[in-house]
């Protein structure tokens, strides 16, 4: 294990304790200004960024699952006083530890997502543009229902499959042209990338495709599937707003820092079998959105 890694791990396993700079510098085995420095310059944070920053993720994942007072939660986690924790709560996450701690299930509201990553130091994130960003989650139910959509061969995203099929005239794919003519729609047409279970033999991973109600029948072009989808939940990430001139690069940005994502945070796993990936068409006045499966971890604190 690498002397960064002793000390997160230290850190983490002394959350609800006071951890001093002699602390961390006998966690790494170096002297307190060679271990402050080593991490600042290989993480972009100093320990005690970290530190806080892991406080405010720890307790705001036992304010939404313990269901302890805010009072409690803020001395569990070496705040001085209940003002002092519910300033930094609101500062951090842009709600009151309160409001938070109301959302028991996780459901319509989670932290913004540029306070559960810093793996991208801070030098890079100005020499990216990237400073500053959020992307918010949120999860919704979907029932039971059913997804039309038109396979590819060999496509694995967006831009092979519009090559594979064709351009059409909404200025997305063909097969879009169909899907968004479809009356009986639940949502709006999607990008998908199909989970194993899902794909034919020999067709690609990247489809569109739009969900349907459960009872749907009506006659569908020979070259579109139909398969059935059960009942799930779906985390839904969105990006800030961008301008469609930057579309290109404001949606792989957006999309990387949505692969670090760790749902477990809240309790959560991805569940793909049950549901395909699926982004929305990106307009840049709403952001990047995408959804991914997930379904709840058992027994998790």
């Amino acid at each position: 294990m690498g002397v960064i890694e002793q000390i997160k791990e230290y850190i983490v396993m002394h959350l609800q304790e006071p951890i001093s700079a002699k602390d961390i510098a006998a966690a790494a085995g170096y002297s307190q200004y060679h271990a402050m420095r080593l991490f600042r310059s290989q993480t972009g944070e100093t320990p005690f960024e970290f530190i806080r920053r892991q406080r405010m993720i720890a307790s705001a994942h036992q304010l939404r699952h313990d269901k302890q007072r805010v009072v409690d939660v803020a001395f569990d986690y070496v705040f001085d006083s209940h003002e002092g924790f519910t300033r930094a709560f609101s500062h951090t996450f842009g709600i009151t530890p309160k409001s938070y701690a109301s959302y028991t299930k996780s459901e319509g509201w989670l932290i913004p997502y540029r306070y559960l990553d810093h793996q991208m130091s801070k030098t890079k994130e100005k020499m990216m543009g990237t400073e500053g960003k959020v992307i918010f989650t949120q999860i919704v139910e979907r029932p039971a229902r059913k997804l039309i959509l038109r396979r590819s061969k060999n496509a694995t995203e967006y831009f092979e499959y519009c090559e594979e099929l064709g351009c059409g005239s909404s200025n997305n794919s063909q097969p879009w042209d169909y899907l968004v003519t479809i009356k009986e729609a639940l949502y709006e047409p999607v990008g998908l990338w199909l989970p194993e279970n899902m794909r034919n033999e020999g067709t690609g991973i990247y489809a569109h495709g739009v969900e349907v109600p459960q009872d749907y029948n009506e006659e569908i072009p020979s070259d579109y599937d139909i398969i059935e989808l059960e009942a799930c939940k779906l985390l839904v990430f969105q990006g800030e707003p961008y301008s469609d001139s930057d579309f290109e690069d404001k949606v792989l940005d957006c999309m990387e820092q949505i692969e670090k994502f760790n749902p477990e945070v809240y309790g959560y796993t991805y569940l793909p079998e049950r549901a395909p990936r699926m982004q929305l068409e990106p307009w840049g006045w709403r952001g990047y959105i995408e959804m991914r499966c997930i379904t709840e971890i058992e027994n998790k604190r």
